[in-house]
């Protein structure tokens, strides 16, 4: 049984599907915590404090949390699935998605970070943000940037053309 205690980004996407089947075969029983970072909808309505939207938002934050759960027990069950001694694990920040990953797993004591790359490149990386490489700058523990098959893919065209 390996020593490796992973912490897994997961947010559903095909690209974090790639990373977790990745590291079941890079890191065949290893303990791993399937983690989604969520931002509370209540930080994007700062501006609505006091106003009675507010009850309307933190019902709807309550429905985001819920469906935050699922995808963490989808990515969790994925993980078991193919070998992997998962657990789900969901982190409701203000910060970054990029900061709750590097603090999840300075917390649980991580030997890797496991994410996947959803290959974004040029102005939309630049506008939009890259998680993974904010992790990959920032992190204090070894990393893994996982590309999906089609990430990979698309990556080998582009070289080629």
């Amino acid at each position: 049984m390996s020593t490796q205690k992973l912490l897994i980004a997961f947010d559903g996407s095909p690209n974090a599907q790639s990373a977790i089947d990745a590291a079941a075969d890079l890191f065949p029983g290893s303990e791993a915590i399937v983690f989604y970072a969520r931002q509370p909808v209540e930080a994007f309505a700062a501006h609505l404090q006091g106003h009675p939207l507010i009850e309307e938002l933190k019902g709807l934050d309550a429905a985001a949390l819920d469906s935050s759960e699922q995808v963490a027990a989808e990515g969790a069950r994925r993980a078991r699935d193919r070998g992997l001694d998962a657990t789900p694990m969901v982190a409701s920040s203000l910060s970054t998605a990029s900061e709750a990953i590097i603090d999840a797993a300075e917390e649980h004591d991580a030997t890797l970070i496991v994410l996947g790359s959803r290959g974004l490149r040029g102005v939309t990386a630049t506008l939009l943000g890259s998680t993974s490489t904010n992790v990959l700058h920032h992190a204090t523990r070894p990393t893994l940037v996982i590309p999906s098959d089609a990430v990979a893919a698309a990556r080998r065209e582009s070289r080629r053309a």
